[in-house]
């Protein structure tokens, strides 16, 4: 009682009261003080720290279920990185997903310093929490541009388990002893500073460590697939991976494309508005139905500006401005006259219309003006008896002029990206013979051609050494035979080209699917094969270690040219392959951000197939499963579809194969732009000495654009007129373009039946490879259907671009100017056919250089027939002669004429002065 009237005594003075209440306060903040300072108290560290320790992220990770961002509640913004502070410090792991993508930019909000009221406190701390389930989850599908660049070029990240450096949840659940003020965090972050500094000294290690495997990753496939060729046959069952595992990662690949969709779609849900790139290039008229010029194709190999020189295409927009074409040699007929050749031939096309509405690929180059000044110096009496000496140069026999350019090759400042297997033609065009090996013989006959040839004719045995017992090629007494196998395809091709139609049933060989561009080809026996079921197959490979590759598949009668995935384009319109393949091919997809994959969908028509068979599909070795996830990621973000993961257990390998979407529809809902998209001023068809453009082109959409439907399927797509041809556009000889198409094919079945097949002595067995040398519609290829050949279609960069017509009727061709060398070994054809090529030609290079190269390419026995005015002929003919060639034929009637001759074995005795 006596206490209880003091008490009350004290409560009548309000100086007692409010000193008696402050002492109680001093004493409760002084007991919560030291309940602080305990080494158990949970404390929210902001985040602008590093991560905690281990154990405070597995007492964290257990509280933070519970909690939700609060709409009201502020989010970390793009510009103030939680990380801001010590970013470079981090490993890759610790900033990246499962599935190595980035944050949702619902995290791109402002970051807020914690409040000094509690409830701001508490949000700030539930903000951290659910932003840390993201990155130990794999919730998020998406970083910000920061922790990319952190990430460097690893998509993957590999599995989560695997990681050398274990991801903790740097943040905990909610304070439940009420939130700490702003100077109380202060404090505790000075308490904690030494271990931060130490911790970020430790990421860095890691972090180093990282970018050093990501750069040995970055090598190119083909390293870890030679050391493992020779023991690929012992190692396959322990590295493969389960059949579990692959549908995981058919769903996991599934599982992202459907990410990127619904994400992308809740970007634009969210912020109303696409990237700026990405709205620049919506809004270009990339393929407007109206008549417009569009880029043109580098004329030359040293003048990048002539890229954006004006070039009209007819591949996109089908609607083409009327230029000037190259002049014209063939003589005008009127509809009541013919022309006659020997047999009766009958020349049922008018002369190329000066007012055609074509293209060209390539303004010509300061290089080719140069040589346009000085190409007229070769008269008659000046070329009749030259003198013809043998090539002094290493590669001998096999010498590639733009290949084996030494010189040009030495003052290259780079061979990082296979620069020194891209072409470097010499200034000057080699006037120079290559001579025979020794002992060569006249090449054997297809079918038979397919399964060996004369050691003698190619002697070189390195591959037999190294991939004979993947059945590449073997040696046979005097000759080389080929098995047809490969290092996918041991067992045979047949085998692996029906498995690959089993996995994917709309691929259709030889219906649905025709034209296929095969990367890293080796000896070409995939293609080879795939003849049997009516595909057409361009093969190409560098000339590098893997010794005479394409010189093998040529001498077989297989079609493949020597080209490399470096630095540029590769001469190939867009959208034309209706397939493309690689199996092992050594080609580093995932490295560059995806640079050479991208040129890749350049060339792929759109609905194609992507076949890749490699041991990062079916293997589980750490490289094979970090490239496996790069390609995953890179795949997904340019909207290709993967089909099938599929094992051959014949062979123990297997095959990806993916689907290049044909629709817009993907590339307007990405959540990234990257890769980007391309400028709406970057032409996808200019192909001649063009870099790479790292960047996805829009798919053609209109009912008038190529590319916006697939072709007639074959045999019908190659008498039929594309559709994306009408008649409002003017064909090469002045009719509408499906009329002068359908006159072009007529007018060449009657020359080759009439003419051709009988009136120029031409034994057609012994004929195989064929180049038409200036190819307009592939008129004459289509007309030797029936035979056992197929026809190398070349379009010159200065004439009408009508390469894509060519594809899509079912043939193949390239882009070149024979000013310049072609990409082929010596003696590798066993036809050439020049209608109205060279009295053009000579207006811009030299004839005799040019003679030199169809010397160099045509095989002893060789055939050559040639269509132009008299003179020309006339010129041509004396050349000829002084290389030894037999002529058959000469005919000439009204200033035009026609002519056939045959390589002999002839070489001269000297050798040119060494170049």
């Amino acid at each position: 009682m006596a206490i209880g009237k003091a008490r009350s005594n004290k409560r009548s003075s309000s100086s007692s009261r409010s000193s008696t209440l402050t002492t109680t306060i001093l004493v409760a903040l002084c007991m919560f003080g030291l309940w602080l300072l305990a080494p158990n108290t949970l404390i929210v560290y902001p985040r602008t720290t590093t991560r905690t320790s281990a154990t405070t992220s597995s007492q964290s990770s257990s509280m933070s279920d519970s909690h939700q961002i609060h709409p009201t509640e502020p989010i970390p913004k793009k510009s103030q990185p939680v990380f801001q502070d010590t970013q470079g410090d981090l490993p890759e792991d610790a900033i990246q997903t499962d599935h190595g993508a980035t944050h949702n930019d619902h995290t791109d909000e402002s970051s807020e310093l914690p409040n000094q009221s509690s409830t701001e406190s508490k949000a700030q701390a539930e903000t951290d929490n659910n932003v840390s389930e993201q990155e130990n989850n794999g919730d998020s599908d998406s970083s910000s541009d920061d922790n990319n660049e952190a990430e460097g070029d690893d998509g993957g990240g590999g599995d989560k388990g695997n990681r050398d450096v274990k991801e903790t949840d740097p943040d905990v659940g909610e304070n439940p002893h009420g939130a700490e003020s702003v100077d109380e965090q202060q404090l505790q972050n000075q308490n904690s500073e030494e271990t931060s500094i130490t911790q970020n000294q430790e990421a860095e290690e890691t972090r180093e460590e990282h970018a050093s495997a990501s750069a040995e990753n970055n090598q190119e496939e083909g390293t870890s697939d030679d050391k493992l060729d020779d023991h690929q046959s012992s190692d396959n069952n322990e590295h493969e991976i389960s059949d579990e595992d692959q549908q995981k990662r058919l769903e996991q690949h599934q599982q992202q494309e459907d990410d990127q969709v619904q994400q992308g779609k809740s970007q634009e849900d969210t912020q109303g508005t696409s990237s700026h790139d990405q709205v620049e290039h919506d809004e270009a008229p990339l393929a407007q139905t109206g008549n417009h010029i569009d880029q043109s194709q580098l004329g030359g190999r040293k003048n990048p500006e002539t890229h954006e020189s004006q070039h009209n295409i007819l591949h996109n927009n089908n609607s083409i401005k009327n230029i000037s074409s190259e002049e014209t040699g063939r003589k005008a007929t009127n509809p009541d006259t013919s022309d006659f050749f020997p047999t009766g031939e009958r020349s049922q096309i008018p002369k190329e219309s000066k007012k055609n509405s074509w293209s060209t690929q390539a303004n010509e180059s300061e290089n080719q003006k140069d040589r346009r000044q000085n190409g007229q110096d070769d008269q008659d009496g000046s070329i009749i008896n030259y003198k013809w000496q043998l090539c002094n140069v290493t590669a001998g026999q096999d010498y590639i002029p733009c290949l084996d350019n030494e010189k040009g090759i030495a003052k290259l400042r780079s061979r990082t990206h296979y620069e020194h297997r891209e072409r470097h033609c010499p200034e000057d065009a080699p006037t120079c013979l290559v001579p025979l090996p020794k002992g060569y013989k006249k090449p054997l006959q297809w079918p038979q051609s397919r399964d060996k040839i004369w050691y003698h004719n190619v002697p070189h045995t390195k591959l037999a050494e190294v991939k004979g017992h993947q059945n590449w090629v073997k040696v046979s007494g005097e000759f080389l035979t080929f098995p047809g196998g490969g290092t996918q395809f041991i067992h045979g091709a047949l085998h692996y080209i029906d498995f690959l139609e089993e996995a994917v049933p709309d691929i259709a060989w030889g219906k649905h699917s025709r034209v296929l561009l095969d990367v890293g080809c080796g000896v070409a026996s995939f293609g080879g094969y795939l003849f049997e079921r009516n595909v057409l197959a361009m093969s190409f490979a560098p000339k590098d270690e893997h010794e005479a590759q394409v010189q093998f598949a040529l001498e077989r009668g297989i079609p493949a040219i020597n080209a490399v995935m470096g630095t540029q384009r590769l001469p190939f319109p867009s959208g034309v392959f209706d397939v493309v393949h690689c199996a092992r091919c050594r080609v580093p997809w995932h490295a560059g951000g995806g640079a050479l994959l991208l040129e890749l969908n350049r060339l792929l028509r759109p609905g194609g197939y992507f076949v890749w068979s490699a041991t990062p599909v079916y293997q589980t070795l750490e490289e094979d499963v970090m490239i496996w996830n790069e390609m995953s990621n890179l795949t997904v973000s340019m909207c290709w579809e993967l089909v099938t993961i599929k094992k051959d257990k014949l062979n123990s390998i297997g095959a990806a194969v993916y689907h290049k979407p044909d629709s817009n529809e993907c590339y307007d809902k990405r959540k990234h732009n990257h890769p980007p998209m391309c400028k709406s001023d970057d032409d996808p068809n200019a192909a001649w000495y063009i870099p790479l453009q790292a960047c996805l082109h829009k798919v053609p959409i209109e009912a008038n654009q190529r590319g916006s439907d697939w072709p007639e399927e074959w045999p019908r797509r190659l008498q039929t007129p594309p559709y994306w041809l009408n008649r409002s556009q003017m064909g090469i000889y002045g009719k509408p373009a499906p009329e002068d198409f359908t006159a072009d094919y007529e007018h060449w079945k009657q020359v080759v039946s009439k003419l051709y097949l009988s009136g120029l002595g031409i034994s057609w067995s012994d004929v195989r490879n064929i180049m038409d040398m200036r190819a307009v519609y592939g008129g004459f290829a289509a007309a030797l259907k029936d035979l056992k050949v197929w026809v190398m279609n070349v379009v010159n960069i200065d004439a009408p671009d009508t390469l894509p017509i060519i594809y899509e009727r079912g043939l193949f061709g390239i882009y070149h100017d024979w000013c310049e060398s072609f990409s082929a070994y010596p003696r590798t054809y066993d036809l050439l056919h020049a209608d109205r090529l060279f009295s053009r030609l000579k207006k811009r290079c030299k004839l005799i250089p040019v003679m030199a190269e169809v010397d160099r390419i045509v095989r002893p026995g060789g055939k050559f027939i040639m269509r132009d005015d008299s003179s020309t002929i006339r010129e041509v003919e004396n050349v000829l002669k002084s290389l030894h060639w037999e002529v058959h034929l000469t005919f000439s009637k009204n200033q035009e004429g026609i002519l056939s001759a045959q390589k002999t074995e002839w070489r001269p005795d000297s050798y040119a002065a060494s170049s």
